[in-house]
């Protein structure tokens, strides 16, 4: 099909900031729309997302110039493209930005149209959008897909929360092999564990901006302290449900004095001591993995990853969904695994590319939201589409994060009943 038309608005994330909405109507009357989520915790070299800096309006978060992007400048260009042409839409969409990261259209409008159009052509074909990403990934399934294990943040700290934690996220990771609906119940079940856990111990259960609670902690280690608490009073057993962690090290690195501070316990931390600390909690926590356990150009990197085995050493702020980072980062053995987050590199063509590159390498793949997110669960079909190992969309509460974890639900559904 054709594509008809093509028009953005501007709506509001999970954090209350403005984002891009991009409809994509094609000639048959298939029609979807796509909306794109927003970082706090951000890397270096992640697409740009084109704001309007205009202090008197949404104090400068803003989007009407990424709306402006798709509907004077883009809608033009791709009306009457073929929307299954998905590599063709997408490199001209490149080439209209004609900059290195997508600064001059926007990554945030730029992705908004490439969602949107794969979404629409799904419908058209009248395929799951699960199923049309995975022929467009050209994975071979068999028939046969797979559910990622979830990764729930359930307590929340760094740029994620107000509190003194320093750990942005740590999570649960139902890894029994069980369901993704029985997973999902674990998680669910520490989640409420934790809660009234915190209440009666006089913390606070307010929520950070992935769901998870956000109370102030002793030290950094409480949290694990506490978690383990709640799997165990929720009646799970710590090889059922493990623990991960997001340092996000780039928020809490000084690049002048080239350490890391813990604002929670006033202390600082050089590259060896900081690998050293996260290598004691995974052995005495019996982490799954560390993400971002070191700031972005740490050239310790590979030390890390190699000290950290048999815990999964995650690169998100490293790699930013790179197809050529993450090649980089494999031959030179930086990390055991990819966050994937499409916002980070612009385009779908572009984010199947990272994670073959990734699968390709032998890396872990973990497909995820970001903490300004909306209700668009395409995230959820685009890990079972590559037969992703994880996905994170933060705590088993609040309607952006479940949306997809729902979709995920239903999918599971929609392929036990082929089967």
């Amino acid at each position: 099909m054709k594509i008809e038309e093509i028009k953005a608005r501007e709506i509001l994330d999970s954090r209350g900031n403005p984002t891009v909405a991009t409809s994509c109507l094609l000639t048959d009357g298939s029609y979807a729309t796509a909306s794109v989520p927003s970082g706090a915790s951000t890397g270096g070299d992640e697409a740009v997302e084109l704001r309007d800096n205009d202090k008197g309006r949404f104090f400068g978060m803003g989007v009407l110039s990424a709306v402006s992007s798709v509907n004077d400048k883009i809608s033009s260009v791709i009306e009457g493209m073929d929307a299954k042409d998905q590599k063709k839409i997408d490199k001209t969409l490149c080439e209209l930005d004609s900059s290195l990261g997508k600064e001059n259209l926007g990554a945030n409008a730029i992705l908004s149209v490439s969602i949107a159009v794969a979404k629409s052509q799904a419908i058209s074909d009248e395929l799951e959008l699960f199923e049309y990403l995975s022929v467009k990934y050209k994975k071979i399934h068999g028939g046969k897909y797979t559910l990622p294990t979830p990764m729930f943040n359930i307590l929340n700290g760094g740029k994620h929360a107000k509190n003194n934690v320093d750990i942005q996220e740590t999570m649960v990771v139902p890894t029994m092999k069980k369901t993704f609906a029985e997973k999902l119940r674990a998680g669910s079940e520490v989640y409420q564990t934790l809660k009234n856990q915190l209440v009666s111990e006089g913390l606070s259960v307010g929520l950070g901006d992935e769901g998870g609670f956000a109370p102030d902690l002793r030290t950094n280690e409480d949290t694990f302290k506490e978690i383990e608490r709640a799997i165990s009073r929720a009646g799970y057993s710590k090889k059922g449900v493990r623990i991960a962690v997001d340092m996000a090290a780039d928020s809490i690195y000084n690049k002048k004095t080239k350490t890391y501070h813990f604002k929670g316990e006033g202390r600082d931390l050089d590259s060896g001591r900081m690998t050293k600390l996260l290598k004691s909690w995974a052995e005495k926590y019996s982490l799954l993995s560390v993400e971002d356990g070191l700031y972005e150009k740490d050239p310790h990197w590979a030390e890390l990853t190699k000290t950290l085995k048999p815990t999964l050493s995650i690169g998100d702020d490293l790699l930013t969904t790179n197809p050529e980072k993450i090649k980089e980062a494999a031959n030179k053995k930086l990390a055991h695994g990819v966050i994937i987050k499409p916002n980070q590199i612009g385009t779908l063509t572009e984010t199947l590319e990272a994670v073959r590159i990734a699968q390709k390498n032998k890396f872990k793949v973990i497909v995820s939201h970001r903490s300004g997110d909306t209700n668009d669960s395409f995230i959820a079909d685009l890990a079972v589409a590559v037969g992703a190992d994880f996905i994170k969309s933060g705590a088993p509460a609040r309607s952006e994060r479940l949306a997809k974890y729902n979709r995920l639900l239903e999918i599971e559904e929609i392929i036990n009943e082929r089967s």
